[in-house]
């Protein structure tokens, strides 16, 4: 149903762009989705594509694991897996990872696991064994699994390390995110020795993701300066130490890939020799969080709609649901952002609520009841937990539905 080749449509760079003219790209999805009920969402096909072949252009022609997490929506993964550049999945729970593994054979579980019913299935399988990667940071992970399946009486199971990617910095400390306790070469290397002296495993890979500049936004506000000047050193720190960990790896173990990146950070990670590989994902739908960088401007693949059902004031109007907030810390940055009418706010006491949403602004002494206001999210898989399929629009028309992993019947986490 979703064809992201280039013959499908116009082309995705043409300077009419509909997302450009706001006016023209929000009205034109009221239109197409007025006969629909809300809360409505939408993925713009001609908006995803150019996402995608601009991740593409970004990375400098290294190969993009796409980041089931940032997507859940099988049909997007699967179509965007056809345009060549892309190639594998980086799952996030191994439950997941089993279920697509019945159609794709090259996943990567991003984070460790403790599931053992999943466990269990995947260690007596030898198929499953041979499509899905798992991801480890410490001889528990490897005795967890030995206790499910003891070496001999299972398949040999793929694992990748987790290497802590972050900045430690002497006047503002830890910078990124808490993932792995592997930091330095010595590190990763001792790790490794004993990963690959234990019977029942096979070490294929490892994952550095650089957070800190893939999830951070350097564009504009008060600290924009600051987060420039930390980011570059996280560059010029993470290009070496990558580059060290390559070098301890030589005679351990043959690895298939080294993976670091983030759509963030894509530039960055295509220019460092020490990589194989990137994941990307939210990129690709782009949430709102992603206006915030210097480097790209992605195109609002996705959006979701809410009806307005009360005028409590003059000056605000209430759309009924919205809270639709993303993961992260408790910012304004992580609630959902009205976007058409243009110039709305939530209210700064209430903000985006499970069942109400009270919007204020110019435009909101127009809003009737009934008229619909579009929202984009913070972040790019996360909606998908709230509804049970995308209208897929092209070319200002409804021409499909994209059931997410909610309306497959799934929840991972």
């Amino acid at each position: 149903m979703l064809d992201l080749t280039v013959e499908q449509g116009p082309a995705s760079s043409s300077r009419d762009a509909a997302w450009l003219d706001p006016r023209r790209y929000w009205g034109s999805l009221t239109e197409a989705t007025a006969h629909l009920p809300a809360p409505v969402a939408v993925i713009d096909r001609e908006a995803l594509r150019h996402n995608a072949m601009d991740l593409l252009v970004r990375s400098g022609g290294i190969p993009i694991r796409v980041a089931t997490k940032s997507v859940r929506v099988r049909a997007v993964l699967d179509a965007v897996l056809t345009i060549p550049g892309f190639r594998g999945l980086l799952a996030f729970t191994l439950a997941e990872a089993l279920w697509l593994a019945e159609d794709h054979d090259d996943i990567v579980l991003g984070y460790p696991t403790a599931d053992r019913a999943g466990l269990t299935r995947l260690l007596a399988d030898e198929r499953l064994a041979s499509r899905i990667t798992l991801m480890i940071d410490d001889e528990t992970h490897l005795d967890l699994i030995d206790s499910v399946a003891a070496p001999g009486v299972r398949p040999e199971i793929r694992v990748a390390i987790d290497v802590d990617a972050s900045l430690r910095s002497r006047t503002l400390g830890h910078i990124g995110v808490r993932r792995s306790p592997l930091f330095t070469a010595a590190d990763v290397a001792g790790f490794a020795r004993r990963v690959v002296r234990r019977p029942g495993f096979r070490l294929v890979g490892l994952q550095m993701y650089e957070a800190q500049i893939a999830g951070q936004g350097d564009a504009a506000g008060a600290d924009a300066p600051v987060i420039r000047m930390v980011q570059a050193r996280s560059r010029d720190e993470l290009r070496q130490r990558r580059a060290e960990i390559a070098e301890a790896m030589l005679g351990i173990a043959s690895l298939e890939f080294l993976n670091g990146g983030g759509t963030g950070s894509l530039e960055f990670t295509g220019s460092d020799e020490s990589l194989t590989e990137a994941t990307a994902g939210s990129g690709l739908l782009a949430g709102h969080l992603f206006d915030g960088y210097r480097s790209f401007t992605p195109a609002p693949a996705t959006g979701f709609a809410f009806d307005v059902v009360r005028r409590p004031a003059p000056d605000i109007a209430t759309v009924l649901g919205g809270g639709w907030i993303a993961s992260g810390p408790a910012l304004t940055s992580r609630q959902p952002e009205p976007v058409w009418p243009a110039q709305l706010r939530t209210l700064p006491r209430e903000a985006a609520g499970e069942v109400q949403t009270p919007l204020q602004g110019r435009a909101a002494r127009d809003l009737r009841v009934g008229d619909r206001v579009w929202f984009r999210h913070a972040k790019s898989g996360e909606p998908a937990e709230h509804i049970d399929r995308y209208h897929l629009v092209s070319d200002g028309q409804v021409v499909g539905e994209l059931p997410t992993y909610r309306g497959e019947g799934k929840a991972f986490l």
